[in-house]
């Protein structure tokens, strides 16, 4: 069955919605932020076996969908053939109506692949033959998919202890056209509950730095040269994944203490374990302030929520969720704590609670200001993340945004993906936004002047985030 079903028009409801789709948001090229890319297969320009390799592997969303519909977990994660797992795939595709896993699978399939059939079990030799085929086409590896997407700059998600070889192979390779840059993610340094992995993790660091961490010192000392070589690369942006922002008090003594009992081989209590993490937060937060960074907090997950799937597949498969957390005091205590240290950086805050939309972008404005470099609205309310990266959330991400800040300077979509094809969702968000802004020009509480309007579209999509990054583009 040919549906037609992504129009040029698709979820644009309104002349004005059109105009500015089309004339000022679809060519626009893409700078992502945020997305958690292999960079080791951009350095490879790796070339995919099949669909299943490119579009389904590694995909959580699709696998909490497939378990909704009772798909067994060897076709999900398991050792089913890539086959078998992309068939259990299309037989789920068709119960994901209204679901934005429904509008992304098809409109990757139709921009990447030119296929207009809907997936189904009916439809499933077609499409896996047509995508394979195309597959094997000189501009399908992972750079001729960028060039593709007209990307032209994103940042990975790294650890402090990877040695960013893969980073350092892709700027030393003039070939490749897209500018490809670390973000400086130091979660494992707060995870002290777990002594025997934290220590393992701290002797990598201390290995790859070539900096001792026998003390609190030492591990400040080999964070920073890290962070330095981040920068010397090109990265300008930190990344936070927290359930909650750490704001307890820590003098150094206390700190260096927590650190002494983790580091002789005995886990952290909660307490400490919130007092260590409010003490390093700061220290990050200096970082990023000192090298003109951009700090990104991604908080409100609970994580790793079925312990037998997470004993047995390890984090990061599906079995995460919304928390349900006051986050507004926290994120207060922080920002301020900075700001009266004179260590308070560009920051962006990606909430996975749609009740604290309105709360923690306010508290953002609370610390906005006129800044040596230029830069406005230096704290904002990032992108719809995750469960809200759909219909619904970006519209309510924009409406609180548009309440409490400046839309006009909101830097845009990003697509915190793993897939080469996840770069639709840009064209996603784009139609969203397109939609959401027309819909107010026709209602009249926007004035039909869109050339203004247009201007301001134009700048979310991508204009927005290459100025306030500071990334060479």
């Amino acid at each position: 069955m040919s549906g037609g079903f992504i129009t040029d028009d698709f979820m644009l409801q309104s002349s004005a919605a059109k105009e500015l789709y089309h004339h000022f948001a679809k060519d626009e090229p893409i700078l992502d932020f945020h997305n958690h890319l292999p960079p080791d297969q951009i350095a490879s320009d790796r070339r995919f076996e099949d669909l299943y390799a490119i579009w389904l592997a590694g995909d959580h969303y699709k696998w909490r969908a497939m378990r909704a519909n009772g798909v067994e977990e060897r076709l999900c994660t398991g050792g089913a053939s890539p086959r078998e797992k992309f068939d259990a795939w299309v037989a789920t595709v068709p119960h994901t109506l209204r679901n934005p896993l429904y509008h992304w699978t098809h409109l990757e399939l139709k921009r990447y692949f030119g296929i207009d059939e809907l997936l189904s079990p009916a439809t499933a030799d077609e499409v896996w033959d047509t995508a394979n085929a195309k597959l094997a086409e000189p501009g399908y590896t992972t750079r001729g998919l960028l060039a593709r997407n007209q990307v032209k700059a994103l940042c990975t998600t790294d650890d402090p202890a990877d040695s960013l070889e893969y980073h350092a192979a892709i700027r030393d390779d003039a070939s490749c056209e897209v500018k490809v840059y670390p973000t400086f993610r130091p979660d494992p340094v707060l995870r002290i509950d777990d002594a025997a992995a934290w220590n393992t993790w701290v002797d990598k660091l201390e290995q790859v730095s070539g900096v001792e961490c026998a003390s609190l010192s030492g591990l400040k000392d080999a964070l920073r040269k890290r962070h330095d070589f981040f920068h010397s690369l090109g990265g300008r942006l930190s990344d936070h994944g927290l359930h909650h922002v750490f704001d307890e008090e820590c003098s150094e003594h206390d700190a260096k203490v927590i650190f002494d009992l983790v580091r002789s081989g005995e886990s952290a209590d909660a307490p400490e374990t919130e007092r260590f993490g409010g003490y390093m937060m700061l220290f990050f937060g200096e970082l990023d302030a000192e090298r003109g960074w951009t700090k990104q907090l991604h908080i409100g997950a609970e994580r790793n929520n079925s312990t037998k799937r997470f004993e047995q597949l390890g984090r990061d498969v599906g079995c995460d969720s919304i928390a349900d957390a006051a986050h507004a005091g926290g994120l207060r205590r922080y920002l301020d704590t900075l700001e009266q240290r004179g260590h308070l950086p560009k920051t962006i805050v990606y909430n996975l609670n749609p009740k604290d939309n309105y709360a923690l972008s306010t508290m953002l404005g609370n610390f906005q200001g006129a800044s040596e470099d230029g830069v406005r609205c230096r704290l904002q309310l990032g992108t719809a993340w995750w469960f809200l990266d759909c219909k619904e959330g970006m519209e309510w991400q924009i409406n609180a945004l548009s309440s409490t800040s400046l839309l006009s300077r909101f830097v845009g979509m990003l697509t915190d993906s793993r897939s080469f094809l996840s770069f639709a969702r840009h064209e996603y968000f784009r139609r969203i936004l397109c939609n959401l802004v027309g819909q107010d020009v026709e209602n009249g509480e926007l004035p039909r002047d869109m050339e203004l309007v247009g201007d301001m579209v134009r700048r979310i999509c991508y204009t927005n985030a290459k100025d306030f990054f500071g990334l060479e583009v």
